[in-house]
């Protein structure tokens, strides 16, 4: 049960007469309405407030159902219109029988400076009115009474996003009057001014305002809407009572707001948390046991090596002048770069089987580099052609191509550096996307990539879903946060990315962790 819907319940005890306990003792409230409505008489009488134009009188029939005359009408039975029973010493009355006056307010420009000070919907916020922030306007000096805001009158937007949300003024630091998106209801002093206002938070009040509110692009309830409500009236000691017992309880309801919201963001979270904490342990080698039959990676990664020579030797790929061997002696770590050999024990993030072994991403890599944009930008963009694939099209879980753009052949001839081929993975390396990171299909078409992605394109395409898998990592992820270039965070670079350490397990116990990772990432994902 959320905060609102917790709250709603309550609100609907309250003004059911079910959350505090009927005192036989209290004054009835048909007394209290008679009392309302003769001083209301008296205030007509003096010329204080204007005459109902139809006023309303509800009372229990012999048959103990609800009836209303409205002037001087013969009384019609309501109780379709009643929503639920009440206690005996309650009644049912209409808002503008309990209010001196339903007013709109008043329409001028907001000023730096001005005679009064003009309150708006926007200067109210979480029940309360910023008034160091409200703005001042101009208004005649004879029209100032008639819009002037007192303790205890009730504000009420009549348009817009919060159409119905009600504000009860509680002090008036300074002379203030309202805005004319607002309505304000003056009432009784005979009531309790927070029974109204928890009324105007119920259920019963908002269901009653859905019915009433014209509905276009910009929802709005008049004082016709508000004047004709049912609100149900307890006697005013018992009305006392509830406003005790809901401000007492709405301090537990805002605990367990609190308490909610967290255990909601716990499991919205947990799914996507559990699955990172499972893909590090699975890059630690701690997720399916170690076979000792395994071929070790130490192995697979001479056969990437040799490889990488071959290439070198064909004259296909460039000598890295600072080629990387990464070995164990002496239970430490050592990278020989040249003739130069350096403990690196400092850099290990975390260990690993002894079966696996550690090594740069650029000893697995045919290429590293960004993509670029040709010059132009968004000018040489065609409605069909060579795909040029951008940040926004590459996501962790593949391609999403719905808005991709296309260039002309000769330009993607022309920034050949940028060409994507199947199987490469491309990791966004600038912006709020960055560290997203996807496979390119064996079947994918060739392709352009623009200077905001990565292009990592490996020696041995079989090990590309293990290094995705890497990529995508807590551990990763970090790395890449934590080497963004320039004090502005700029982005990723490729030098940072080829030094990237990489845990390389076994081909067969990658496919074994792969496999099992995404079992429980399916299973995760249902949750």
């Amino acid at each position: 049960m959320t905060e609102q819907q917790l709250k709603n319940s309550i609100l609907q005890m309250a003004v059911q007469g079910k959350l505090v306990p009927q005192d036989p003792n209290d004054e009835p409230a048909s007394v209290l309405l008679a009392r309302i409505r003769k001083e209301k008489e008296e205030l007509i009488k003096a010329g204080k407030i204007k005459k109902e134009k139809n006023p309303s009188y509800i009372f229990r029939g012999a048959d103990n159902l609800p009836y209303e005359k409205v002037r001087k009408n013969e009384p019609v039975c309501i109780a379709d219109e009643v929503p639920f029973e009440i206690p005996e010493s309650w009644e049912w009355v209409r808002w503008a029988t309990l209010s001196e006056s339903i007013q709109y307010g008043y329409n001028a420009p907001a000023q730096e400076n001005g005679r009064i000070k003009m309150v708006r919907i926007s200067d109210i916020q979480d029940n309360s009115v910023l008034w160091e922030t409200v703005p001042y306007c101009d208004i005649r000096e004879s029209e100032i009474d008639a819009y002037l805001l007192k303790p205890n009158d009730i504000l009420f937007t009549r348009t817009g996003g919060t159409v119905g949300k009600s504000y009860l003024v509680q002090e008036v630091p300074e002379e203030a009057i309202y805005a004319g998106y607002l309505i304000r209801t003056r009432y009784s002093n005979q009531l309790c001014p927070q029974y109204l206002k928890y009324f105007m938070e119920s259920e019963l009040y908002w269901s009653q305002l859905r019915e009433g509110t014209i509905a276009t692009a910009q929802p709005n309830c008049n004082g016709k809407t508000l004047g004709n409500m049912l609100v149900p009236i307890p006697p005013l000691l018992e009305q006392f009572r509830i406003v005790e017992k809901l401000n007492k309880i709405m301090l537990c309801v805002n605990e367990y707001s609190i308490a909610y919201s967290k255990a909601k963001r716990l499991n919205d979270n947990f799914p996507e948390q559990l699955k990172k904490s499972i893909l590090q342990e699975a890059i630690q080698g701690k997720l399916v046991p170690q076979n000792p039959a395994d071929e070790p990676a130490s192995v697979l990664l001479e056969h990437i090596c040799a490889e990488k020579q071959k290439l070198i030797a064909e004259g296909k790929l460039k000598k890295d002048k600072h080629e990387s061997v990464i070995f164990r002696r002496d239970n430490s770590h050592y990278e020989k770069r040249g003739s130069e050999e350096v403990c690196i024990d400092d850099e290990i993030p975390f260990d690993i089987p002894e079966n696996w072994t550690w090594c740069r991403l650029n000893e697995l890599c045919i290429k590293i580099g960004a993509g670029s944009t040709p010059t132009g930008g968004k000018a040489v963009y065609v409605s069909d052609g060579i795909k040029f694939i951008r940040s926004q099209n590459v996501y962790n879980d593949g391609l999403r191509l719905i808005d991709i753009a296309y260039i002309t052949e000769e330009i993607n001839l022309k920034k050949s550096g940028s060409i994507v081929l199947a199987k490469d993975i491309l990791l966004n390396i600038t912006g709020g996307s960055i560290g997203r990171c996807a496979i390119v299909p064996d079947d994918f078409d060739i392709a352009n990539v623009n200077q905001h992605v990565m292009i990592i394109r490996l020696l041995d395409p079989v090990i590309r879903q293990w290094i995705h898998t890497i990529l995508i990592s807590n551990y990763i992820q970090n790395l890449i946060m934590d080497v963004q270039v320039g004090v502005s965070r700029e982005g990723l670079s490729a030098t940072k990315l080829m030094n990237f350490l990489i845990p390389l397990p076994p081909i067969r116990e990658q496919k074994q962790i792969l496999e099992l990772y995404a079992i429980i990432s399916n299973r995760l994902s249902g949750l």
